[in-house]
């Protein structure tokens, strides 16, 4: 394809019922290895990328070899709002809600499912897909107004909304589970463990869990903090909350259940 043919193509997939940008090699590399459905990969230097890929991630090397076309760096600009400094953009068709509830409603699971009650800022929405992707567990559910697939979200989850389901849900639709909410509240989180199949809830910053949420928990936990401190970041909590469920499971228990 040469250059014209390939920012059609580009301008054409914008118009696609539910495909997504990913920007940088990380992003994609994840793409690809967790199965993502990779539209179309465009990149500055098609031979740097691939060297990339041979020494980071050899597995993703023979579909990038398939996917990847050549753009100059001006006009992949005009493409996105902020080029990656590895000069990779991807198309990817992001999977169906229906996909994602299904897999979230499944049970038994091996792994908690985040709740992530009204979030605001974006980067930290992304950072906590990142870690529930890294600690196994079954998704990551959002309500409120953020679409936990707009671009800023998908930047800062490195492109790991493909290693675990992660969707936006009414808060009467939250999956099945025994509802466990992070709340100052609460009982101490270190005498309390989490079960595989729970639903771990986490509140704004500012407000913390809606009083209607917290009526529905089965379990308020607390994390211990110093006097004085009034909140922890919002991935930094539930980074200590999937660690606590991970730290309950037998020794050489890894994320995937095994």
């Amino acid at each position: 394809m040469d250059e014209v043919e390939v920012e059609r193509a580009w301008r054409a997939g914008e118009r696609e019922a539910g495909v997504v940008v990913l920007d940088g090699f990380h992003a994609l590399k994840h793409a690809l290895r967790f199965g993502g459905e990779v539209r179309r990969v465009v990149t500055a230097d098609r031979s740097e990328l691939l060297g990339l890929a041979r020494e980071l991630a050899p597995d993703v090397e023979a579909a990038l070899e398939g996917l990847a076309v050549a753009l100059p760096e001006r006009t992949m600009r005009a493409l996105v709002p902020r080029l990656h400094p590895t000069g990779v953009i991807a198309q990817v068709l992001r999977p169906f809600a229906e996909a994602n509830r299904e897999a979230l409603a499944r049970r038994p699971r091996q792994g908690p499912v985040v709740v992530l009650e009204n979030p605001r800022n974006l980067g930290n929405v992304g950072a906590v897909i990142r870690l529930a992707a890294g600690f196994g567990a079954a998704g990551v559910v959002t309500t409120g107004e953020v679409d936990p697939w707009h671009p800023t979200v998908l930047r800062g989850s490195a492109g790991l909304h493909f290693a675990t389901a992660v969707e936006r849900v009414d808060p009467a639709e939250l999956p099945g589970g025994p509802l466990y909410v992070l709340d100052p509240e609460g009982e101490d989180i270190r005498g309390l463990p989490f079960p595989d199949d729970a639903l771990l809830a986490f509140g704004t910053e500012r407000h913390g869990v809606s009083a209607e949420l917290k009526a529905r928990a089965d379990h308020l936990v607390a994390v211990p903090m110093r006097p004085g401190v009034s909140s922890f970041n919002l991935a930094t909590s539930v980074g200590m909350g999937l660690f606590h469920w991970m730290a309950g499971r037998p020794p050489g228990t890894g994320p995937d259940g095994r």
